[in-house]
């Protein structure tokens, strides 16, 4: 069992920036991938970042350049640091965890093994 609690999501003007934190505990495998998903109102829920424990980073085309996904094994805690955001930005931002194989998924995801997502913070970006 792997546990996520998010953090940091709130209201920011567009533009600003924003650093997402997801702190893990439990039985945390070495071979991990972790993710994190938004859902943004209307649109269908989207991998927007991995990261492999081989330090792999993988990102969603609609988020290049201004998503950065990175983690602190020390702290247990992943991060996402926003930059430039958009008012399209706004939903919930839930990370993930899934025990790592081989290979990688689409950008932006993992594939899906002993899988286990948080509640997710929201983040709303007002223009």
């Amino acid at each position: 069992q792997v546990y996520l609690v998010e953090s940091g999501g709130g209201s920011v003007q567009a533009g600003g920036s924003l650093r997402l934190s997801c702190q893990l505990s439990g039985n945390i495998v070495d071979r991990i991938c972790l993710a994190w998903f938004r859902q943004s109102p209307g649109n269908e829920r989207e991998g927007v970042a991995a990261l492999y424990s081989n330090e792999t980073t993988t990102y969603a085309d609609s988020v290049m350049g201004r998503f950065t996904i990175s983690r602190d094994k020390a702290k247990s805690t992943l991060y996402l640091v926003i930059n430039d955001l958009k008012p399209e930005d706004t939903g919930m931002y839930t990370c993930a965890a899934d025990r790592w194989s081989s290979g990688f998924a689409a950008p932006g995801n993992c594939q899906r093994a002993d899988h286990y997502e948080g509640v997710g913070t929201h983040v709303t970006v007002s223009s």
